[in-house]
């Protein structure tokens, strides 16, 4: 990886990626699967404030998700790396669509799932927790309610395995010189599926109801497996393995060991965890904004719009020739865009303000996860995969967490402002701690002698 900002950029192929037949199939198959992702986001924040007007109830919505990750990552990744990666794909989907299709016949049934003794005492906890960050009346919580926590946390499981597969499997499918292309283009795939997903998702909530969208998922999760079944990459294994146990927490030394990786993906995880405004968006959209169902699911497609305009630039334009100094200031940026958010009284400032937010996340997205790739060895691509996870998966997750529980103390407004300047300090502070991360220069990487052409 050239480090001199000097150096000649090199001819760039906008479409390398998809010359590759595996790649074609993974891009269409991920592309179903977060297209029903995205709409399973949206019904299931809207159903669960719609139902128990309580802003806990939407953080813990993050902590069902965060939980498998943080525990099952590290176990996930050795799992992807011992085990045939396409079939730890295909089993974490077919999960996934069964448990989407649990929560469509929850959503039907909601008001007739029996008060028993175990879901008593769980919604006896959960109305503890509620009191506890401040919120004493005007929320109901039902029966029902645990028992899509319990189907959330499955889903957690599944996300956990699953992304350490495919970020394992992901190198695999192009040629090395292509692997930043297909990093660009990926994430524009998942960003187009996040515009198209949470518009539709407010439509089809606000004209069929919400089982309607959870069923969407369960068909998109089962359609997804066609697309990953034809995929012929082959991985890489190690020739000599130790014990699982003492191979369980290679990645995180490699990971430690490597500053430049350390680096990027600590910079995304705190400013995920304090930036993410996506998970109090119902709040906004129903007591700020007032803009129903429909303005929700544009809302959350707001930073997906940005994302796909900034993929598309990225994917025309030459290489950038400091990555390293892009990737600070696409999350400064970030940050001063979420703060705008949050103060925002208007839904096209907030809309404006949300395609920014994605606009500058896909910069940092492009650069991690190429330099995370391309300074892995395949054979630790998995456990690797795993830490990244546990990094950025559980962020998410837990900034849905945080932002619910700060908005509930604090309010919506408040607690979107001070993640927004949070992540600024975070930028400053990264800068500071690792200044090898100004040093990254162009992320095009040499394709070696021998490379493996994944070609029709």
């Amino acid at each position: 990886m050239p480090a001199n900002p000097n150096a000649a950029a090199p001819k760039r192929d906008p479409y390398a990626a998809f010359r590759s037949w595996d790649y074609r199939c993974y891009a269409v198959g991920n592309l179903i699967s977060s297209f029903g992702r995205q709409v399973l986001g949206i019904a299931i924040g809207y159903e669960i404030y719609q139902r128990t007007h309580s802003k806990t109830a939407l953080g813990l919505v993050g902590l069902m998700g965060a939980l498998p990750i943080v525990f099952l990552s590290i176990p996930a990744g050795l799992t992807a790396d011992r085990w045939n990666r396409k079939t730890v794909i295909l089993i974490t989907q077919l999960v996934t669509g069964l448990a989407s299709v649990g929560l469509t016949f929850l959503a039907v049934g909601h008001l007739d799932v029996p008060a028993t003794a175990l879901l008593a005492a769980a919604v006896r906890g959960l109305y503890a927790v509620a009191a506890w960050c401040g919120e004493k009346g005007g929320i109901v919580f039902e029966p029902a309610l645990p028992l899509m926590y319990a189907l959330l946390f499955v889903n957690g499981v599944t996300r956990a395995f699953g992304w350490a597969a495919r970020g394992a499997l992901f190198p695999n499918l192009v040629p090395r010189a292509a692997l930043s292309n297909a990093v660009m283009w990926n994430s524009g795939n998942f960003e187009f599926a996040s515009i198209v997903g949470p518009a539709a998702g407010g439509l089809l909530i606000a004209r069929y109801g919400v089982p309607c969208a959870y069923a969407i998922d369960a068909a998109c999760a089962f359609a997804c497996l066609a697309f990953v079944v034809p995929i012929r990459a082959v991985q890489e294994h190690a020739g000599v393995r130790p014990h699982p146990l003492q191979d369980l927490f290679t990645g995180l030394r490699f990971v430690r060991e490597s500053k430049v990786i350390l680096a990027t993906i600590t910079l995304d995880l705190f400013a995920v965890l304090l930036g993410g405004a996506t998970a109090l968006l119902p709040v906004f959209a129903d007591e700020i904004l007032h803009v129903g169902a429909v303005g929700l699911g544009w809302l959350r497609a707001s930073p997906s719009i940005g994302a796909v305009l900034m993929a598309l630039a990225l994917a025309h334009c030459p290489p950038m020739r400091q990555a390293g100094k892009a990737m600070l200031w696409a999350v400064a940026g970030f940050g001063l865009a979420t703060t705008v958010f949050g103060l925002s009284q208007t839904f096209w400032l907030s809309f404006l303000a949300l395609v920014a937010t994605g606009a500058c996340d896909n910069i940092s997205v492009v650069v991690r996860h190429t330099l995370v790739q391309v300074l892995t060895p395949d054979a630790m691509r998995g456990r690797v995969s795993a830490v990244n996870n546990i990094f950025i998966g559980s962020s998410n997750e837990l900034g849905t967490l945080e932002s619910g529980l700060t908005a509930a103390f604090f309010g919506p407004v408040l607690s979107v402002i001070g993640g927004g300047l949070g992540t600024i300090l975070v930028v400053f502070a990264t800068a500071w701690q690792w200044p090898e991360i100004r040093c990254i220069g162009m992320l095009q990487p040499a394709d070696p002698v021998g490379e493996r052409e994944t070609t029709d």
